[in-house]
């Protein structure tokens, strides 16, 4: 039987010829308080428990995914984003710390309208988490939101998060670059998206938890055109 001090230990030393030694220590962290339930001041206090046959089983599997080169939010399908923790798989992006900055940005631009925000109209293109739309919501409660993605399976996360965290976001399924599906969109106030813009030909420059987890439709660009949502977003 393994400990959880032990468990602690043997995780972060495997973890150190993928990542740095302290976002190795973190990430193995993040494993046992999802395995255990407990926070890291209740793990060092019983450092000394043993694992339950599940929890055992549960943190070999966890292990295997993560020296695999798994990140650790698809590991623990959780992701936290301006303090609501988001459901996270594969079908979506794993939310990043500056996109906050983007949605705080937003925030702030929408406080500054007459009305404070309070009748605009946002549409946010590619939902992935949902984490944009559902934060601009939450912090804009008056507004209307709509947020749009071509894949379904993402949608479906991000109506899950929606309900989970309690806001009311509008989800349309369509394909932003084909412009015959823009006619089922209104008129906008505030546009914005975290859209896909790394060329394909620069797949294998990035580190293995990305390139081999992370989907590639909210990664990569047609044609190696860095610009062409962008561009698209633009004309729109």
């Amino acid at each position: 039987m393994l400990s959880i001090g032990d468990a602690f230990y043997q995780l972060k030393s495997r973890l150190t010829g993928l990542y740095d030694e302290r976002e190795a220590a973190a990430i193995a962290h993040e494993v046992l308080e999802h395995i255990t339930g407990m926070g890291k001041t209740d793990r060092l206090v019983k450092k000394d428990q043993l694992f339950s046959d599940d929890q055992e089983q549960l943190f070999y599997t966890a292990s295997q995914e993560l020296v695999a080169g798994k990140p650790v939010q698809y590991v623990t399908n959780s992701a936290w984003f301006l303090g609501n923790r988001y459901h996270v798989d594969p079908a979506v992006l794993i939310p990043r710390p500056e996109t906050e900055e983007l949605v705080l940005w937003v925030v702030e631009y929408a406080l500054r309208t007459a009305d404070k925000g309070e009748s605009i109209k946002i549409l946010e293109i590619g939902t992935g988490s949902g984490c944009i739309p559902i934060s601009l919501k939450q912090k804009l409660p008056k507004a209307s939101v709509t947020s749009c993605d071509v894949s379904a399976t993402a949608l479906e996360v991000a109506r899950k998060n929606a309900d989970s965290i309690g806001v009311d976001v509008d989800f349309v399924q369509l394909d932003f670059l084909n412009k015959t599906t823009w006619n089922d969109l209104a008129y906008y106030d505030i546009i914005v998206s975290n859209p896909p813009y790394i060329p394909l030909s620069e797949r294998e420059r990035l580190h293995i938890n990305v390139r081999e987890y992370e989907p590639a439709t909210a990664l990569f660009v047609p044609h190696d055109d860095a610009l062409i949502f962008y561009d698209a977003i633009a004309t729109f």
